[in-house]
């Protein structure tokens, strides 16, 4: 048995709790995405949900795990929180806790429907609200135009992830509250996609830590693909061409990101979410065309997908067991 002082020294040789990055949620939103890709598969692939369930226990397990260490984190060191909420670029990735809670509702919902409601209204909820702080604070001017780096995107398109979560909810209010939350996400995503290539081609190239971030430009194309037929219940035109551009982006990206140059930090899962919901686009869009190419090319998408959150995630514990993580 480890003796108690050995113990001691290895959680502090872990790192501190004040140092746990926000964005780290994004790991529950990638893993989550995962999970509901795989179970896509299953019906495009005729594959087994048994992977998608693991998954899924394993996203809700680190999402637990990570509000307990974010709450400790708000109640011994509310300056860092408060710090962090309030910073130009970090203060985005408060979405990726919304969002996470959006894509949990799906995840648990597979297994009871009721849970899954209540996990949707909640993340719907809190979803709302970050869109209109951080929507007000745009609006308050005075913002350095190189801080409109692509994890803008990320409380709006937790306002565009409701409906993908929630297009089918039973509530007679719930019609109303996704039309809401695809005409806010929609129209905000397109203000803030504007701004942030406006600032990626006229201001120089950002920081090599957030440039894993430019994929999340994918997003508010996948996600609102996702929302749009969902709440449609089919894939018309325009659903065609939000899935078709988000594709070409992700190729125009992949080459710009993926580098061995790029260092590794929790800044990373940053990939996985957009790549999630681009897959999860893929299957569903093969499924309506029945097409050989766009079949592969979602199997191709989710086997990287795939590669991608398992390395995200070994790398992860890496350097969380190492010090780095939580390392001031």
């Amino acid at each position: 048995m480890q003796p108690r002082a050995a113990v001691q020294q290895e959680i502090r040789g872990i790192g501190s709790i004040q140092f746990l990055p926000v964005n780290l949620f994004a790991s529950v939103m990638g893993i989550s995405g995962l999970s509901l890709a795989w179970r896509e598969a299953s019906k495009l692939f005729g594959t087994s949900t048994v992977l998608a369930d693991i998954i899924g226990i394993i996203a809700v397990l680190i999402f637990i795990a990570l509000s307990i260490g974010y709450i400790s984190k708000w109640f011994l060191y509310p300056h860092k929180v408060k710090g962090e909420f309030t910073h130009p670029v970090v203060g985005n990735f408060f979405g990726t806790i919304t969002i996470a809670i959006l894509l949990l509702s799906s995840v648990v919902g597979v297994y009871s429907e009721k849970t899954g409601q209540a996990v949707w209204i909640i993340g719907t909820a809190l979803a709302i609200a970050l869109c209109f702080v951080f929507v007000t604070r745009l609006l308050n001017g005075n913002h350095e135009p190189v801080n409109k780096v692509p994890a803008s995107l990320v409380p709006v398109v937790g306002t565009l992830d409701i409906s993908v979560a929630g297009g089918t909810m039973p509530f007679p209010w719930a019609h109303e509250i996704n039309l809401f939350s695809l005409a806010v996400g929609g129209t905000v995503a397109l203000v803030y996609f504007t701004l942030i290539l406006s600032r990626l081609i006229h201001h120089a190239p950002m920081p090599a830590g957030l440039t894993p971030s430019m994929i999340i430009m994918i997003a508010p194309f996948e996600v609102g693909f996702l929302g749009y037929t969902n709440f449609e219940q089919r894939i018309d035109q325009f659903a065609s061409i939000l899935f078709y551009f988000g594709l070409f982006l992700f190729i125009v990206l992949f080459f710009k990101v993926f580098k061995k140059s790029i260092p590794f930090g929790a800044s990373w899962w940053g990939v996985s979410f957009p790549m999630a919901a681009l897959t999860n686009a893929a299957l569903k869009y093969a499924l309506f065309v029945d097409s050989w190419l766009l079949i592969a090319i979602a199997a191709v998408i989710l086997a990287l997908l795939s590669i991608v959150v398992v390395v995200l995630f070994v790398r992860t514990m890496k350097i969380l067991f190492n010090g780095t993580l939580l390392r001031g």
